[in-house]
């Protein structure tokens, strides 16, 4: 599939629809590792659920935060 750009420099609808699913995809499966990360170290340093939820909450802050700002960059063009 070919991403094609009308004559004012926008992209098309389903290229921003596929940037869209793509961003779902990358906090979904940061979240997962961030989470599996944090189960993992709570295991080995028996800390219960602290690493597990803070690096959740630091994978979806920090991926919010990267699709936040590529938004504004876009908004700028």
């Amino acid at each position: 599939m070919l991403i094609t750009k009308s004559t004012k420099g926008k992209t098309s609808a389903y290229s921003q629809i596929l940037i869209l699913s793509a961003w779902g995809f990358v906090i979904v499966i940061s979240s997962f590792l961030f989470l599996y990360a944090g189960y993992w170290l709570d295991g080995k340093l028996n800390t219960a659920p602290s690493f597990m939820l803070g690096l959740f909450m630091l994978a979806i802050f920090l991926c919010v935060g990267r699709l936040y700002q590529e938004a504004w960059l876009k908004k700028g063009k």
